[in-house]
């Protein structure tokens, strides 16, 4: 890997709604749903409001119906308004499946928004490839998929690793300790981690994997006060993240010296936390709540108002905003034509959008370009950048593996 790609376009900062299905008859096409030009859109959502990940995830199902509610109180997509399907699958990826079926089958969703676990996206992603429908999913994730259902708002590792880790060795030093719930996400986010640290002489002193849900990291703690790494690479999620942040806290050990560096965390999970026993640690994301923009400002205080003053909004929550606001933006260009999820997927390819975080642009590959930072947070729950990008980077799903690429025609080998 080429450290001055690696580079390229980051800058230091400061340091350190039945449509009314009920109202218009489903005009069934092959390998999918197609509604009339006329009546209510319906769309799915589906996070989970209960089980180990509804700390996160819950705010990710505010953000999206606060969204849903705005585009409807300012007279919907083309004089049509949203109409909501609400599942929670309560954090089982087994639920995510038989919900996300629930919504394509009988709801007869357009496209569903939802979930937060790179497990819960792969229990969705046949169903919404055997129905080819269309999936919203504004989390972070591993990369290494190129799915034509699948609408990605959150970053992949080039839009969170690329500068991180390099940063990371240079401030705190090389030998890393690799800590994260036992799926798919955090195996292949260390992995890439790896290879990172190897092409920049940097070691893997140890690496770990609890199960989700898990919150009692003693005997790890216990390793890694006896390993004494330079950061600890952490992606834990959820309720496990809270956990373990309060013990490392409660043992002593010191962010100044031993930094917790995550891929997961943010204004939520540090809620959770205690801003005190987060504070000096280390994420990389492409928003945070203290983003200064006239477009952060109106979402912040919008969900605060909604939600309340003791709320936050987070890279994540941002994402499930956002994407709603992209969706509406597709079905408004293709005006009034049936829709399908398969069209309305084609006529969001290219679409920019000026996001909270700022101007976002939805790729051929169908994730979504965004602005990388990386953040130190603060006792009292805000993150403060210390580096940013200045400019929006494209998102490469494969960046990390030779020869392949996600394409608009789909993956490309060799």
């Amino acid at each position: 890997m080429d450290r001055r790609k690696f580079l390229k376009g980051m800058g230091l900062g400061g340091a350190a709604g039945v449509a009314a299905v009920n109202g218009f008859p489903h005009v069934w096409v092959k390998g999918g749903t197609a509604m009339a030009a006329s009546g209510e859109i319906p769309v799915g959502v589906l996070f989970s409001q209960t089980g180990a990940v509804a700390v996160v995830e819950s705010t990710l199902h505010d953000a999206c119906m606060m969204a849903i509610e705005e585009i409807n109180a300012s007279g919907g997509v083309n004089g049509r308004m949203l109409k909501p399907f609400v599942e929670d699958p309560a954090s089982d990826p087994a639920t995510f499946a038989d919900r996300a079926n629930r919504l394509v089958r009988r709801d007869k969703v357009v496209s569903v928004f939802g979930s937060y676990t790179s497990a819960s996206r792969q229990a969705v992603l046949p169903v919404v490839e055997g129905q080819n429908n269309l999936y919203w999913y504004p989390t972070l994730y591993e990369g290494r998929e190129c799915s034509r259902n699948v609408m990605y708002g959150g970053a992949v590792p080039n839009q969170q690793q690329q500068e991180f880790v390099p940063w990371l060795m240079e401030n705190f030093g090389g030998r890393f300790y690799l800590l994260g719930n036992d799926y798919v996400y955090p195996r292949e986010e260390n992995n890439v981690c790896r290879m990172i640290l190897d092409d920049f002489g940097g070691e893997v002193v140890n690496e770990e994997y609890v199960p989700l849900g898990h919150d009692s990291f003693s005997s790890i703690i216990s390793r890694i006060r006896r390993e004494q790494p330079d950061v600890i690479f952490c992606t834990l999620v959820g309720d496990s993240d809270v956990a373990f942040q309060r013990e490392y806290r409660a043992a002593g050990l010191d962010a100044e010296k031993m930094p917790v560096a995550s891929l997961t965390r943010s204004e939520v999970e540090v809620r959770a936390i205690g801003g005190d026993a987060a504070a000096g640690h280390f994420s990389s994301a492409p928003y945070f709540m203290g983003h200064d923009s006239p477009e952060n400002e109106q979402f912040v205080e919008a969900y605060l108002s909604k939600y309340g003053g003791d709320q936050v909004t987070h890279f994540v929550n941002e994402a499930a905003y956002f994407q709603v606001y992209q969706f509406k933006a597709a079905v408004e260009a293709l005006g009034d034509v049936d829709l399908t999820p398969a069209a309305i997927r084609d006529a969001a390819i290219g679409q920019s959008l000026r996001a909270p975080q700022g101007d976002i642009l939805i790729d051929g590959n169908l994730h979504t370009h965004l602005w990388p930072k990386i953040a130190q947070w603060q006792p009292d729950g805000q993150a403060r950048v210390v580096v940013e990008s200045s400019e929006r980077v494209a998102p490469e799903p494969y960046w990390a593996y030779d020869f392949q690429t996600c394409t608009i025609a789909g993956l490309e080998e060799g």
